[in-house]
């Protein structure tokens, strides 16, 4: 049997911490900039953990 391979795209997209969480770029970053607040966009900047509902998808891509 083959080994399983990683998912091409989740591993450019989502990084294991130390502790074992997932992190992840938040959306709405790529267009219709104008109307958020700098604020706001500062903020969607910084990574974020993976929501619970999709963690287990996310492991499965990366193999861990």
């Amino acid at each position: 049997m083959p080994k399983m391979k990683t998912h091409s795209g989740a591993k450019k997209r989502f990084k294991k911490t130390a502790t074992g969480k997932l992190r992840g770029r938040h959306g709405m970053t790529s267009h219709i900039l104008e109307k958020k607040s700098a604020r706001r966009k500062r903020k969607l900047g910084r990574p974020v953990a993976v929501a619970k509902s999709d963690q287990k998808r996310v492991r499965e891509m990366l193999g861990k």
